[in-house]
């Protein structure tokens, strides 16, 4: 029997993640934010459509294939032809002059197969840096860098013989955002904190995958497409909301207290809980509050944050209610045991 599968990941620069003196060169237009890719990928044709429509800055694409004998043993695999860095561009515009840079590649990092009864593992790293210089200061030897840093992710894709196959990212740089689609084309994982400065003052050299030193990622899963039609609503063109940053573990919200704002989380990673218990861990593009703004305005559970958080914050006022309903019984369904009674668990 023969698998095969493959996943992508875009990387990408929104606007809410630049910040400092960086966030001046991109306002100016000495470089450009990105429009949020597509929340699902009809076929690996549309890597090319949106690199041509400047939607990204690279893309890893991991195709792999194995095959395996009646047993399930593997006799044969290998990475896809096409399996690789996808690069985008950086687009700077001066008064009306513009001008596109193509970005720089990396050779593609591809690990040796992993094989196991049943089982084949592939690993897959590129990355890059724009073609843009980004001249700093940074902590270590030469002191001062011309060149922007390195940005990468690391893909794993596991091919079982039963046909199915499992994603992960198990590595990435802190910047810029990496969105990852899994074999249909769905939106599944999102790297869940970016850390700006932190990429700028150290990923290059020996601190790269290419200098045998790959990066954590903290990794998310999706948010439901009903979370991005309100999320759509919060950072909407022409309105600016308010946007908190808050440091590791601070309590956003205490169940019991009251509460009327509703949540966008932009960057970072919270906990969900319940009377003590933990429920769920959400990243960026969760939308949270939205039953106590509801349903009498008493949050039902605390949010804590395990990392440091960007909050976008907004009113019932200023949302379609009935998405905000949509959101709030999506959350009362993923929080409620199968066959259990029904729980006031969201936030």
């Amino acid at each position: 029997m023969r698998v095969e599968s493959h996943l992508v990941s875009l990387s990408w620069i929104p606007s809410e993640s630049v910040s400092g003196w960086l966030r001046r060169g991109f306002d100016v237009g000495l470089a450009h934010y990105d429009v949020p890719p597509l929340d699902r990928l009809p076929s690996l044709d549309a890597v090319q459509q949106l690199r041509a429509d400047d939607r990204f800055r690279f893309a890893n694409v991991l195709k792999a294939w194995a095959e395996f004998d009646d047993d399930g043993t593997p006799t044969a695999w290998g990475y896809g032809e096409d399996s690789g860095v996808v690069m985008g561009s950086t687009t700077v515009r001066v008064a009306s002059v513009g001008a596109t840079f193509g970005g720089y590649s990396l050779p593609t990092l591809q690990q040796e197969p992993v094989v196991e009864p049943g089982i084949v593992h592939f690993t897959q790293t590129v990355g890059g840096r724009t073609g843009v210089p980004l001249p700093r200061p940074v902590p270590h030897a030469p002191f001062v860098m011309w060149q922007a840093p390195i940005v990468w992710t690391t893909l794993a894709l596991t091919l079982r013989s039963d046909g199915s196959a499992d994603i992960a990212m198990p590595g990435a740089s802190a910047f810029p955002r990496h969105w990852v689609y899994g074999p249909d084309g769905t939106l599944s994982l999102k790297s869940g904190l970016t850390d700006q400065e932190g990429w700028m003052a150290h990923s290059f050299g020996p601190r790269t995958p290419w200098g045998d030193q790959d990066s954590e990622a903290v990794v998310a899963e999706a948010e439901s497409a009903v979370e991005r039609q309100v999320s759509g609503g919060i950072m909407r063109v022409g309105h600016t909301p308010e946007i908190r940053r808050l440091p590791a573990g601070t309590v956003v919200t205490r169940q019991g207290e009251v509460g009327e704002a509703i949540y966008l989380v932009l960057d970072g990673v919270l906990t969900v809980e319940h009377d003590g218990k933990q429920l769920a861990q959400v990243g960026p593009g969760a939308v949270l509050g939205e039953r106590a703004v509801l349903e009498g305005g008493r949050r039902t559970a605390t949010l804590l944050a395990l990392t440091p958080v960007r909050l976008a914050v907004a009113r019932s006022d200023e949302l379609d209610l009935e998405k905000l309903r949509a959101v709030a019984e999506l959350h009362h369904r993923e929080d409620t045991p199968s066959g259990a009674a029904a729980a006031p668990v969201a936030e």
